[in-house]
């Protein structure tokens, strides 16, 4: 199987999940979003406890193992290694990436969540795979009233060498501006997680990026 970095850049949905966000059972949406197609999911659960948190990851590595995609822990180096997973994704106010780095090893992806070009002009060096740029639009799941917008996205990716996950109220309505301002990848929440059907949710928002990739790339 090819190593994280390479499907890193073949992910074009990426879930993130959190139990409170989810109409079913957390571990039926995760399974319902593998099979509609999720490339990554996020286990974001900031006020779980240690021991359920990784009891929780090791499920989750073994149903995206199964499924072919990544597993990405947030916030917690340490539980990513204890679970096996993939990557783990950091925050503006969580531990540096460098020092994350130390810890984790050269083969563990590093994401890092941007906010303003400034951020993502650090990103360039960081030794980070991948960043998260929003939000996007407003999002209830993160406590923003209100999106960056579609520009900022345009602005972050002109400037990265590395791949773009646009985020924050993410939706099959605006994921495809996007896609075309210059992100390789959308991630969601609510809208995958709080759906009736997150595999049919997960299968239409994977689409809308396809289609807007294949698009561009058609130019």
């Amino acid at each position: 199987m090819p190593d994280a970095r390479d499907r890193l850049q073949s992910v074009r949905l990426y879930a993130v999940l959190t139990e409170r966000h989810c109409r079913r059972p957390w571990r039926q949406t995760a399974e319902l979003l593998l099979a509609g197609g999720a490339d990554a999911i996020q286990l974001r659960e900031k006020e779980l406890p240690d021991g359920p948190l990784l009891v929780r990851g090791q499920a989750l590595r073994q149903l995206t193992a199964h499924a072919g995609a990544l597993l990405i822990i947030n916030d917690r180096p340490d539980v990513a290694l204890l679970c096996g997973a993939d990557g783990v994704h950091l925050g503006q106010d969580d531990l540096p990436p460098a020092r994350v780095r130390e810890l984790v090893g050269p083969e563990m992806l590093i994401g890092w969540s941007t906010h303003s070009v400034v951020q993502a002009e650090e990103a360039d060096q960081l030794p980070v795979d991948y960043v998260g740029v929003g939000p996007v639009a407003p999002t209830a799941t993160k406590g923003y009233d209100e999106g960056l917008g579609v520009e900022l996205v345009r602005e972050v990716c002109a400037r990265l060498t590395v791949p773009a996950v646009a985020i924050g109220g993410m939706t099959r309505h605006n994921a495809a501006a996007a896609v075309r301002a210059g992100a390789t990848a959308v991630a969601a929440c609510s809208a995958l997680c709080g759906a009736e059907d997150p595999e049919a949710a997960a299968r239409e928002l994977r689409a809308v990026v396809v289609a807007v990739l294949n698009e561009r790339g058609a130019r």
